[in-house]
C-alpha cells in the first residue's frame, strides 16, 4: 500500500468521480484508476462499485476511508512539524554551562537567540564541567560551555575554544581593601584573606585552591560551599573576598569592589562542547555559531 494509492483513494471516494478526482490530484485519469485498481490487488477487494458512471463505495472502500483519510492528516502534520523545526520556527536545544557563564557570558547570547528564533525553546542546565561533559556523553545535552582542560579528557567530545577570560577578585566596599590596598592584587597577597570559596566540584573552587598551594600557603575560608549568587551575595555582606570571572564581576554591579590579579594573573579557558559521533541538531548548530561568532 502506498500512500500516493491512499491520496487517490481518498479523491475519488470524496468526489465519486474519477476524472475530477485526477484533476484535483494533479495526475492522469489513466493512471489514477490503474493505481486504485493495484491498491484493490493489494488489498483483496473492490473499494469501489462502478456502474454506469456512478461511483460508490463498497464496505471495504467504506473501511478505508476513515483509515485512509486520518493517515493523510498524520502525514500532513508530521510534515508540518518537520519544516517547523527545519526553518527553526519550534524545535529545542539543550545548552549546559556553568553557573558563572550562566551569569556572565549568556544572558545576551541567549537573548539575540531567542529573538532570531522564538519559537525553539532554550533547556539550560548548570552544572559543574565534570557533570557537563558526563551528560553530553550520554545525550543529555546538545552542547555545553565548559573549563578547558576538562577533568576527564574524552575522545567522544569535540571543543572549540571560545574565549579566555580573566580572574579578579571581588571584595565589599565596606570592607578593607585586599593586598593591602594595592591597585592590583598578587595570589600571594591572598594568604592571610578569608575566601568566600565555592563548593567542591566547581572550577573556580580547583583553579583558585591551586593558585593559592603554588604560592606555598594553604587558603582560608571564611564560607564556602556556594553557587556563584551565594558567593556575589555573601561577598557584597562583607564576610569575605572571592576569585570569579571578570565578566560575572561586571554584571555584578552594585555592592562589589572589583581588584585585578596582578601579572601573570589567573585566566581560564571556555570551550564549546558536543558529542563526535552525533551532529547537534540545527537548532543548536545556529546557537553554536552564535556563541562562535560573539
Amino acid at each position: 500500500m502506498q500512500f500516493q494509492q491512499l491520496q487517490y483513494f481518498v479523491a475519488v471516494a470524496e468526489t465519486r468521480h474519477f476524472t475530477r478526482a485526477a484533476e484535483q490530484v494533479h495526475v492522469a485519469q489513466p493512471s489514477l484508476s490503474q493505481q486504485i485498481k493495484a491498491l484493490e490487488r493489494e488489498l483483496g477487494a473492490d473499494l469501489f462499485r462502478r456502474a454506469r458512471g456512478n461511483i460508490t463505495l463498497t464496505d471495504a472502500g467504506e473501511a478505508l476511508l476513515p483509515l485512509a483519510r486520518r493517515i493523510l492528516a498524520d502525514a500532513d502534520t508530521a510534515r508540518h512539524e518537520v519544516q517547523e523545526v527545519a526553518q527553526l520556527r519550534s524545535g529545542r536545544v539543550r545548552l549546559g554551562a556553568t553557573p558563572s557563564l550562566c551569569t556572565g557570558l549568556l544572558p545576551d547570547v541567549l537573548r539575540a537567540f531567542h529573538d532570531r528564533y522564538p519559537g525553539v525553546r532554550l533547556l539550560i542546565e548548570e552544572g559543574g564541567s565534570h557533570d557537563l561533559v558526563r551528560e553530553l556523553a550520554r545525550g543529555a545535552l546538545d552542547l555545553a560551555l565548559v573549563v578547558l582542560p576538562l577533568p576527564t579528557p574524552s575522545p567522544a567530545l569535540t571543543t572549540v575554544e571560545l574565549l579566555r577570560e580573566d580572574l579578579v577578585v571581588v571584595s565589599s566596599p565596606d570592607a578593607p581593601r585586599p593586598g593591602r590596598g594595592r591597585r592590583a592584587v598578587r595570589i600571594a597577597d591572598l594568604e592571610g584573606e578569608r575566601l568566600v570559596m565555592f563548593r567542591h566540584g566547581y572550577d573556580l573552587r580547583e583553579l583558585t585552591v591551586a593558585a593559592c598551594r603554588a604560592e606555598g600557603f594553604e587558603p582560608e575560608f571564611a564560607v564556602e560551599g556556594g553557587e556563584m549568587d551565594a558567593v556575589l551575595g555573601f561577598v557584597r555582606a562583607g564576610l569575605g573576598v572571592a576569585v570569579v570571572p571578570r565578566m560575572v564581576a561586571a554584571r555584578s554591579g552594585h555592592g562589589l569592589r572589583v581588584t585585578p590579579l596582578a601579572r601573570p594573573g589567573l585566566h581560564r579557558t571556555i570551550a564549546l562542547a558536543h558529542r563526535s559521533d552525533v551532529a547537534p541538531p540545527r537548532a543548536a548548530r545556529e546557537l553554536q555559531g552564535m556563541l562562535l561568532e560573539r
